[in-house]
């Protein structure tokens, strides 16, 4: 997109970990996207591990959203009976980018092979700021965080803006 199309936002992320075994100290998904988002000039204002349970996963997307304007959700995509960020984050979207789960498959197939079909992972915006959900696997969030939000969240924000 050219230059003149991206407006000039602040952007802030906010990091959460879905899973009920993870802690600050084993959470290396978490600590990859901080990680990314902190070499490429993008401060993370949140960051928080959470059960997998709706309320609490809402709650924190809540949270987040008045302190950042980029929020990843890391872990609860996939099909177990206990994943549930996608049903706990859908229904808080004004708008999904379905753009964002399709390339992050396909990119995801090139690693992994035909299981990558097991992901739901989901994008979209919430009051004018981006919101995506990721498998909680730290590939799964460098791929997802370094090749898909990073180079685009600027031109996400700026349309989710206009």
């Amino acid at each position: 997109m050219a230059q003149k199309h991206i407006l000039p936002i602040q952007i802030s992320a906010a990091v959460i970990t879905v899973s009920s075994t993870r802690t600050r100290e084993n959470d290396t998904s978490g600590k990859t996207i901080c990680e990314i988002f902190n070499n490429a000039g993008i401060p993370v204002n949140y960051y928080i591990i959470v059960p997998d349970q709706i309320e609490s996963i809402r709650s924190e997307v809540y949270n987040s959203l008045k302190k950042s304007n980029c929020i990843v959700i890391n872990g609860g995509t996939g099909l177990t009976h206990d994943d549930c960020t996608i049903e706990a984050v859908m229904p808080l979207l004004d708008k999904k980018i379905d753009g964002f789960g399709e390339l992050f498959r396909m990119r995801s197939y090139q690693e992994i092979g035909t299981s990558s079909m097991l992901s739901r992972a989901l994008a979209g915006t919430c009051y004018g700021k981006a919101i995506f959900c990721i498998p909680g696997s730290t590939p799964a969030v460098t791929l997802a965080t370094k090749e898909l939000i990073v180079p685009e969240i600027a031109h996400i924000l700026s349309h989710a803006n206009k």
